[in-house]
């Protein structure tokens, strides 16, 4: 294999981290199941330290061969469960990325960081690019961490942050999707093992969690952002979205919102300086067919640029929190 680097078409990318570290085929359509178990550990070593791998110019073989360098990387891949956005199975434990319209953006987030447990280590497969933009663009959370004014980093650090989500019916994603079931017991009993408070008023469910802002990476000891704090906070969606969703609905009713951990509210220009913080550290790159990108989950944030043309990555997650770390 070849180890190059993708330019980033960001215009300060003089600011951001070199993500991915990027492994080509030394020939174009060399299977990729030919490089395991021999690379496994140069993939993992990378990702440790740059915080995402792509693996570019490889022969994939598909969503099967796609599932097959998830389990030779990480082992075997994990169920989607408590959803906060509309995905569909490919097959397996393979999904598609979010189903989104595919004119908006998704911002950078750290997948699942409001559960008690999420996985670490995500995989995207490019089944077909998009004809304009499109990409996944990657932050360095412990770029991201050192980029926040302290105060504000402190004040997180000793309250954590809090999620509020109101499952409406016809907005969103269904609580029965969320936590697939439609057995509202079965519901209380799983927040209630992963620290979550459920409450029904009328028909609608309200869930809250509390979350830790800053974690340390379990293998690498360093510091890092890891959270959905401003990804779900209401500004986020953007202006003319946020203004419409804060007069229909009462603080505590909107579909998705996020506080300081005590409940209290988060002001709206600490989440403009926590945008602006992922911002200053995005990098990007152009998906090309058959590419596999690997992200550590607790080193690397995610998110998806608005495009054109019928794009189809598919998604897989594996090695949940709750494992013992791994190498």
């Amino acid at each position: 294999m070849t180890v190059t680097t993708v330019a980033n078409t960001e215009p300060d990318a003089s600011t951001v981290s070199a993500l991915p570290f990027v492994l080509s085929a030394d020939e174009a359509g060399t299977p990729v199941h030919s490089i395991f178990p021999d690379s496994r550990a140069l993939v993992r070593r990378q990702l440790r330290t740059h915080g995402a791998v792509l693996l570019r110019g490889f022969d994939v073989g598909g969503v099967d061969g796609f599932d097959g360098v998830v389990r030779a990387v990480s082992g075997a891949p994990l169920t989607y469960a408590e959803r906060s956005s509309p995905r569909s199975t490919i097959k397996g434990q393979v999904y598609t990325s979010t189903d989104y319209p595919q004119a908006e953006e998704i911002f950078l987030h750290n997948e699942n960081s409001y559960q008690a447990t999420w996985p670490r280590t995500l995989f995207f497969y490019c089944v077909q690019p998009s004809e304009t933009l499109g990409a996944t663009p990657l932050a360095d959370t412990r770029a991201v961490y050192r980029a926040i004014d302290p105060a504000v980093r402190e004040e997180f650090a000793a309250r954590g942050w809090m999620v509020v989500r109101n499952f409406i019916d016809g907005v969103g994603v269904p609580w029965q999707q969320a936590f697939n079931t439609f057995d509202r017991t079965e519901v209380g009993a799983y927040c209630a093992r992963n620290g979550m408070i459920a409450e029904w008023v009328g028909s609608t469910l309200r869930t809250r969690a509390r979350r830790d802002a800053v974690h340390q990476h379990p293998l690498t000891g360093e510091t890092v952002w890891f959270n959905h704090l401003t990804f779900f906070h209401v500004t986020t969606l953007g202006a003319e979205m946020c203004e419409g969703l804060r007069e229909m609905f009462d603080e505590q009713d909107l579909p998705t919102n996020t506080y300081y951990g005590d409940g209290a509210p988060i002001p709206d220009e600490v989440v403009e300086h926590l945008r602006e913080c992922y911002r200053r550290h995005r990098t990007r790159f152009d998906w090309q067919t058959d590419d596999v990108l690997v992200v550590d989950n607790l080193l690397a944030a995610h998110g998806r640029e608005p495009f054109t043309g019928p794009r189809r990555i598919a998604v897989a997650m594996a090695e949940p929190s709750t494992e013992p770390a791994r190498d």
